[in-house]
């Protein structure tokens, strides 16, 4: 049996996907997953990891000759626990934690496969692209990638975590006298969704019945949103972390999103309209154009962060609930794009790419 790791950690953003790719493979294979101190925050104990620490070269200038040793290190304790694990493959979801372990795989002669969820080739994947044997990706027309490593993309649709199969997509053809909607702020940036989208909603109350399960950044904004809609009588729940919050959210009628790519493919498949507001910071500008894909097959609306205020925001979130139609439309496009994404298909694909010479 071929013995795979998966290397991830950072953001959930690179974990979440590790976690589906697990599942699709622990069957047919046996698969273990590297990650960092970060990353172990959204793995439970269903998944059988192991945690290498790997410093960011670049986070601090002035201790840069640490962190370069610290780094040196890391490459040989990933080398030593590949070998003792003979692993045969190695497949990575990219960031600078994940560099350790590839470089030290094709040291080994270790088949190594990288995936990319982002609509943009991230900085780690583009130097472990040199080596790696496959591309894992969602768009055939990923941006940052040089012509002579397009043989290299293995499209496939969106991974998500098997629990979301599960659930009915949002299949309600009007909306009810309250409107339900759901903020995902995300792990960067959420800031801005603490201060200003709620504010925004608080003004949305006037004009339409809402009820809103909102992504918060910790307890001292928890209690101030609270306030701030209790004031205003709107219904609301709020929540820092949850796993499970496209699961319960599926019955939720609009999501105001930041766009790192699981959250709103997870959003596509349970056919949940989107306005998209990309974290403006993010690296390469990846989250603009993850929800420009979506914008171009009229799924989602997309909005830039500088360019709204309250009064525009408000105001267009109104005319989506007060005429319909566009709505409609997206939803039924978003039915459309991922009718064929099932477990079953993902399995195939990953299954069949893994059993390649």
């Amino acid at each position: 049996m071929k013995k795979i790791l998966i290397t991830t950690g950072g953001s959930g953003g690179h974990v979440i996907p590790s976690l589906s790719i697990y599942d699709i493979l622990k069957e047919d294979f046996d698969v273990q997953i590297t990650t960092d101190s970060r990353g172990s925050k959204y793995i439970n104990n269903n998944y059988k990891f192991t945690l290498i620490d790997v410093p960011n070269l670049f986070s601090n200038i002035f201790i840069f000759p640490y962190n370069l040793i610290k780094f040196l290190i890391s490459i040989i304790v990933s080398y030593k626990y590949l070998k003792k694990n003979n692993f045969n493959i190695l497949i990575s979801t990219g960031g600078y934690m994940s560099l350790p372990l590839c470089l030290a795989s094709n040291l080994l002669n270790i088949k190594i496969y990288i995936f990319e969820p982002n609509a943009v080739l991230g900085r780690a994947n583009k130097l472990t692209l040199f080596f790696a044997k496959k591309i894992i990706c969602y768009n055939e027309n990923i941006k940052g990638i040089s012509g002579k490593f397009l043989n290299k993309i293995h499209l496939v649709k969106p991974l998500l975590r098997k629990d979301i199969y599960k659930y009915k997509k949002n299949l309600k053809t009007k909306f009810h006298f309250t409107k339900k909607i759901l903020i995902i702020g995300g792990s960067q940036g959420a800031k801005f969704f603490d201060e200003f989208i709620s504010k925004m909603i608080a003004k949305l109350s006037k004009k339409q019945n809402i009820q809103v399960l909102q992504q918060v950044t910790n307890d001292a904004s928890k209690e101030k949103i609270n306030k701030l809609y209790q004031n205003n009588q709107v219904e609301h729940e709020l929540f820092e972390f949850d796993d499970k919050l496209l699961t319960k959210a599926a019955n939720y009628d609009l999501a105001i999103t930041r766009s790192g790519a699981s959250t709103i493919s997870e959003l596509s498949y349970l056919n949940i309209p989107f306005v998209a507001i990309p974290f403006p910071y993010a690296k390469d500008n990846h989250q603009y154009y993850n929800a420009e894909f979506y914008e171009k097959k009229n799924c989602c609306w997309l909005i830039m962060q500088k360019e709204i205020d309250e009064n525009n925001l408000v105001s267009l979130l109104n005319d989506i609930f007060e005429n319909s139609n566009d709505y409609y439309l997206k939803k039924k496009n978003l039915t459309q794009y991922s009718k064929t994404n099932t477990w079953e298909n993902s399995k195939l694909n990953l299954i069949k790419l893994i059993n390649e010479n």
